[in-house]
């Protein structure tokens, strides 16, 4: 990768273990990429497999040793990354087009705190089974947070300064909502946020999140509670809808991607001076 060393724009973190195969489809996707200046770091939690062998053959900044699990492994990336701006993309999802980071470093010039996108959603497919298209998932608006997640977290640029400036770290008490309470903790701390209305990722569903959901709802009701995003009768309300709606994604997932796929007008993503829309060219 053709990247300034020691002032990359994007630092994108891979955490990986055991999975040489979704390494080498987001190696490829970043290999692709016709913007340059990046840097690439992967945590990978000693794989049993060939992972360590094929990264020594990449331009990859790595290390293979054992952790604490995926929060543990991101803050690991986060002691190493020199870019100006941070992206979490897990081994098997992969940027949504070779011009991705091209059209997110537009969007840097004035420095945003943050940017987030949309992003496009695959499904994994039983060994020999047709891979089905990945359908388009609209980003929420930055400030409904409190309700969950409102878009992939592969679809979120942090702004590296202030991390370190504010000793932001993903907490390793959870097991799979750490991201929610790490965005949480860094947008109270934001100053500018951008929304770029185009697809960031192509996020490979299946994984840790939603085989393990009803944990992550829980977990997302703890970090609520601990960080006084909502009152607690709004917590409890949260949490059923959030039950409601994933039962209901089980059962008509036609349904679900219809909702999820329609884009909200542009200016309902936009909060007085805390927030901006900025359309990549």
């Amino acid at each position: 990768m053709t990247a300034n060393a020691e002032n990359p724009v994007f630092s994108i973190i891979t955490v990986t273990k055991d999975n040489l195969a979704g390494l080498r489809l987001t190696h490829k996707s970043l290999e692709e990429q016709t913007f340059r200046n990046f840097e690439w770091i992967v945590i990978d939690g000693a794989s049993a497999d060939q992972t360590a062998d094929f990264l020594s053959k990449t331009r990859a900044k790595w290390t293979s040793q054992p952790d604490e699990g995926p929060f543990d492994a991101m803050n690991k990336g986060l002691k190493t990354a020199k870019g100006s701006y941070v992206l979490f993309l897990n081994s098997g999802d992969t940027l949504a087009e070779p011009e991705t980071l091209a059209k997110i470093e537009k969007v840097t010039a004035k420095q945003p705190d943050f940017i987030y996108g949309d992003a496009l959603e695959t499904q994994k497919t039983p060994e020999g089974g047709a891979a089905a298209p990945p359908f388009y998932k609209a980003a929420g608006r930055y400030r409904d947070l409190p309700r969950g997640m409102f878009t992939h977290h592969q679809a979120m640029f942090y702004r590296l300064e202030p991390i370190r400036k504010n000793n932001l770290w993903f907490s390793i008490i959870y097991d799979i909502a750490g991201d929610y309470d790490f965005t949480a903790r860094f947008l109270k701390t934001a100053k500018k946020i951008v929304y770029a209305p185009i697809p960031i990722c192509v996020f490979e569903g299946g994984g840790m999140s939603q085989k393990r959901a009803a944990e992550g709802r829980r977990e997302e009701f703890m970090i609520r509670e601990k960080l006084s995003l909502v009152s607690q009768p709004k917590n409890v309300w949260i949490y059923a809808i959030q039950t409601l709606a994933w039962n209901i994604r089980q059962k008509f997932p036609e349904l679900y991607k219809r909702h999820k796929g329609k884009k909200r007008p542009a200016e309902d993503h936009d909060t007085a001076d805390k927030e901006t829309k900025q359309k990549p060219s």
